[in-house]
């Protein structure tokens, strides 16, 4: 059985939208991640611990059509180039694969994701994709969350957090860190 994580970066009061400022990005506040906090190299460490574990990357339809634009030529994203990519999207036509940026398998449901995971391999990571990450947190599919968290509010935006009436979902805490710019590092197990 493969285990599935979201990583994310994520405001104190749980935004998820628009951290980097890249293409198809809309938030009021676009780019937060990299303004007004300075620069501590050890607050990111943990993205270089997450390669280390990736078997694959998944992706909901807007994230993968954003990223889709920019990772394959970028050299910080050049290590996940030729990892196996899984798009989750019912509306994608089968012909929208990027060349030259690895294997890419679209799955049309949340059925499809239970499947994949019922399979062999390492841990899939789910980059972006806020909806998606929602939408599988809710049918129980993602079994670790891997959060940096920044001390700033935005107020609105996406969430990776669903509001559904659900029932109560304990985590236990794998591993955290505060850094000196005020970046939290939370790695929370899903407990079943």
């Amino acid at each position: 059985m493969r285990d599935l994580v979201y990583t994310g970066f994520m405001s104190l009061d749980g935004v998820v939208d628009s951290p980097g400022g890249g293409p198809g990005e809309e938030h009021r506040s676009i780019g937060w991640v990299f303004k007004d906090l300075e620069f501590v190299p050890e607050a990111w460490s943990l993205k270089g611990e997450e390669l280390a574990e990736t078997s694959a990357l998944m992706f909901g339809r807007r994230s993968y059509e954003s990223f889709a634009t920019v990772w394959p030529s970028s050299e910080d994203h050049a290590a996940y180039k030729e990892l196996p990519k899984y798009v989750v999207s019912s509306t994608l036509p089968d012909d929208a694969v990027v060349d030259d940026w690895g294997p890419i398998t679209f799955l049309r449901s949340t059925e499809d994701v239970a499947a994949l995971k019922q399979g062999d391999g390492g841990k899939i990571f789910i980059h972006g994709s806020a909806e998606l990450a929602r939408r599988l947190g809710d049918a129980g599919l993602i079994d670790q969350y891997n959060l940096l968290v920044f001390p700033v509010l935005l107020g609105a935006g996406k969430s990776m957090f669903g509001r559904a009436d659900r029932d109560k979902q304990l985590l236990s805490l794998r591993e955290s860190d505060t850094y000196s710019n005020g970046i939290m590092k939370l790695v929370y197990d899903v407990k079943r």
